[in-house]
């Protein structure tokens, strides 16, 4: 199975890349602060390990934003090396009592954000993210899609994905724009969207899980033991390399602030999961 994947039809990117959520807190979004300069030494050497797709947004933040991922991926990769592709996204806003969504209206102004701190002219990939963890069934996406299909148009979008949708979603967004990614929750333990993963394989849109080892949570399962002990690594690589083996078009963005951490997720590239691996997993 190809390690590469032409984004769009024409950003040929790894397949195994990097979620930048975890940068600027252990917690995620709004925990206390890391060291900053911890969270751009993984963003350098993760580079240097062949990564060249990194998913992050502007609410990527410690709490009261002291920490941005967008400023750190800024400064620990600007100028950007050729090839790069930064991937962001858009929806949520952050307000003092918590989150809310934009409308349509306020997709300009999220977007701008990301062109300005990351010091982009385009954003190679802008995803709309609607609901919070699961896909608000239901809702129309139309509006804020349609904002977003005119900013591509303008030119500061390269390429428009979904996150958190279900497939009414995908073919809602589809009808007004072309739609080159999709990501929501999906992990060997969590494998509810399979039809939407064989949809996006279907049309060639990628398809990259947030929370590709469970988001911290529980991991372990007896199937995931079995092969990860057949191979000598962790119950965590094998999950990557089993979303990897799940379509050509399943993408991988495992996130840490952790240069160990790092190095044992892009070891993952050297797993190559057998036939009775797979059996084992299905």
């Amino acid at each position: 199975m190809s390690k590469d994947f032409r984004l769009g039809g024409d950003l040929v990117i790894n397949r195994l890349g990097f979620g930048a959520m975890r940068l600027p807190s252990q917690q995620g979004m709004g925990g206390p602060a890391r060291d900053p300069e911890t969270g751009r030494a993984v963003l350098r050497r993760a580079v240097e390990l062949g990564v060249n797709h990194i998913d992050t947004a502007d609410f990527y933040a410690s709490a009261g934003g002291a920490v941005r991922a967008n400023t750190l991926i800024r400064e620990a990769l600007h100028p950007y090396p050729a090839g790069l592709v930064l991937a962001t996204k858009v929806g949520p806003i952050v307000r003092p009592d918590g989150f809310s969504h934009g409308t349509p209206a306020d997709m300009r102004g999220l977007v701008e954000a990301n062109l300005e701190r990351l010091r982009v002219d385009r954003l190679d990939l802008v995803y709309l993210r609607i609901g919070f963890m699961e896909p608000p069934l239901g809702e129309s996406l139309a509006g804020r899609f349609e904002a977003l299909a005119a900013l591509r148009e303008e030119g500061l979008i390269r390429h428009l994905g979904l996150s958190n949708v279900d497939a009414a979603h995908l073919a809602e967004a589809r009808a007004i724009a072309p739609v080159a990614a999709v990501q929501n929750e999906f992990h060997a333990n969590r494998r509810g969207d399979a039809d939407l993963l064989a949809a996006c394989e279907e049309a060639q849109i990628a398809f990259v899980p947030f929370h590709p080892v469970g988001g911290g949570g529980e991991f372990e399962d007896a199937r995931l033991g079995k092969v990860a002990a057949r191979h000598g690594v962790s119950v965590h690589q094998i999950g990557l390399a089993w979303m990897l083996a799940s379509s050509p078009v399943a993408l991988a963005i495992p996130g840490t602030g952790s240069l160990a951490h790092l190095e044992d997720n892009m070891a993952v590239a050297g797993i190559d999961l057998t036939d009775e691996d797979l059996a084992d997993l299905s």
